[in-house]
């Protein structure tokens, strides 16, 4: 795991995660792999690459490729970005405990942050 305020992880959220996993697996080699019925974990070839994730949206959110950065306190960063004069997208408690937000920055870019479980 990547240490606090690094990047550790990417994520691509899709409402065609087949199209999706068929395009990337392709054109990269990367591989997936179930993890829960609407998520795959990505694996990449590079050698010490950055894991990631292929989030099956279902139209419920926008269609995303975003990084994702490890932090201590997805609450207390949260706060710290809407003070900086960015913007909360979604903030949400994974099933296994890991504490995630999506944020915008002051122009407009999209990007996750993540706690994971104690």
């Amino acid at each position: 795991m990547s240490e606090v305020n690094g990047i550790g992880w990417f994520q691509i959220g899709t409402d065609q995660p087949e199209e999706a996993e068929r395009f990337y697996g392709g054109l990269f080699g990367w591989t997936f792999e179930a993890a829960a019925p609407a998520y795959r974990f990505i694996t990449t070839p590079a050698k010490d690459g950055i894991p990631g994730g292929l989030a099956d949206t279902s139209g419920g959110g926008p269609n995303h490729a975003v990084f994702s950065v490890h932090v201590a306190d997805v609450d207390e960063v949260c706060q710290a970005a809407e003070t900086a004069g960015g913007k909360v997208l979604v903030k949400r408690t994974a099933g296994d405990g890991t504490r995630i937000a999506h944020l915008l920055d002051p122009a407009g870019n999209q990007f996750q942050i993540f706690t994971p479980p104690a």
